[in-house]
This record gives C-alpha cells, sequence and structure tokens, in this order.
C-alpha cells in the first residue's frame, strides 16, 4: 500500500465519523440542556418586566438550548454532516421584531448555553447560569432616575406673561427646561421639561392664570441615565 493510499483512507474516515457518543451520553447532554432551558425559562419569567413578557418566546428559550446542544452533538460525530448543517442553518434568516432588548439577552444565553453543553463543557454551562443570574440580579438591584416629566401650555399669545410664569415654575420645580415655542393664530404653545414633587400643587397654581387656555402635563415612561 502507497503512501496516498494511506492518506485517502485517512481523509475518508475522518470524513466518515469523527468523535463518538454513546447513546448514554448523548442522552445526558440533552438532559442537561433541558434543565438549563428550565432555568432560563423561570429566570425569564420572574425578572422580566410584565408589559414586555411573552410566553412563546420564554418556551423559545426553553427550548433553544436542547436544539442548539443536538446539533453540536451532530456536528462532532460526522465532518460531512457538520459541513451540511453550516451550509443549512447559514441561509437561515430571522426577521422577527424584539420588543425589549433584553430579549437579545437572553437569546444569546440560551444559545450559548446549548452550544456549550453540546461540547461537553456542561459544567460551564452550570457556572454561566450563576453568573448571568448574579449580574442580573445585581443590575437590577442599580436605581433608575425617573424621566422628567413634559408640562404643555397653550395661552393667548399677547396675554401670557413669561416672567411670571417663569416664577411659578422656579418655585415649584426642582428643574424645569423650554423645550419648544410655538405662535400660531394668536395663541402661543409652550412645551416645558420639569421634575416636581409638587404636581397638583403646581397644576393647581396653574389653572388659576386666566390667559392659559389648555394644561397638559405629560409622565414619560422611559428612564434618565443618573
Amino acid at each position: 500500500m502507497s503512501i496516498k493510499d494511506v492518506i485517502k483512507n485517512s481523509v475518508y474516515e475522518s470524513l466518515g465519523g469523527g468523535t463518538s457518543l454513546s447513546a448514554k451520553n448523548i442522552l445526558l447532554l440533552l438532559v442537561i440542556a433541558a434543565l438549563v432551558g428550565i432555568y432560563i425559562f423561570m429566570v425569564y419569567k420572574l425578572a422580566s418586566k410584565s408589559a414586555f413578557y411573552s410566553k412563546d418566546l420564554n418556551v423559545t428559550l426553553a427550548g433553544m438550548p436542547i436544539i442548539v446542544a443536538a446539533i453540536m452533538i451532530a456536528m462532532q460525530s460526522n465532518l460531512l454532516v457538520s459541513l451540511g448543517m453550516v451550509g443549512a442553518l447559514s441561509i437561515v434568516r430571522f426577521r422577527n421584531a424584539v420588543k425589549n432588548p433584553m430579549d437579545l439577552l437572553y437569546l444569546f444565553w440560551s444559545v450559548s448555553a446549548g452550544i456549550i453543553v453540546g461540547v461537553g463543557l456542561y459544567l460551564l454551562s452550570f457556572v454561566l447560569c450563576i453568573v448571568m443570574t448574579v449580574l442580573l440580579l445585581a443590575l437590577d438591584l442599580v436605581p433608575g432616575a425617573k424621566a422628567p416629566d413634559l408640562l404643555v401650555l397653550r395661552a393667548l399669545a399677547v396675554e401670557i406673561d413669561y416672567e411670571d410664569l417663569e416664577k411659578l415654575l422656579k418655585g415649584k420645580c426642582k428643574y424645569h427646561k423650554e423645550k419648544s415655542r410655538c405662535i400660531k393664530n394668536g395663541e402661543t404653545e409652550l412645551i416645558i421639561e420639569i421634575r416636581t414633587a409638587k404636581k397638583e400643587e403646581l397644576l393647581d397654581a396653574l389653572s388659576r392664570i386666566k390667559c392659559l387656555t389648555q394644561i397638559n402635563c405629560i409622565s414619560h415612561d422611559g428612564e434618565s441615565r443618573v
């Protein structure tokens, strides 16, 4: 037998079979992947805000580690299968909009956990779950500053006294800043950014100003950086 034949046989054997896992080991890895998926399911259910919670997404997060782990096991067992899966997965495109950026974190956590379990590093997957849980709890304790309110005022342009309005806002608000001023058809519209703990007193004082025809106070649902 020549050297070329030896090389051809070795290449053929490597293509036909790589790392072979027993049925027991495969079942063990899939069970561990399922446990990790259930853990991510519970963390997402308890930590996510009710306005953004999606049960379908949560079920997806729970099942993804199992699927990814199975793919990794198949890719280890046969080089031809791994090349075929890489080609098949490369043409898959997902265009589902993510409502909450935190969902991306859980998606990557779920995929990475499946990859780690699939290659047999299940202890690392447990450590990853613990570290991610501690990190999420620690970051959740960091207080976020409430976004300022928007005060929208409409008044008769010829009657409004900006100096009196400025004094009133300065006395009732911790912070105020005029963001916009529009004058049209004899009316003035003011948009003022405010921070105040005396919102009711401020609105009551504004309602007594006769030139004001409309008063709106809009609260923002978001958060601002500290």
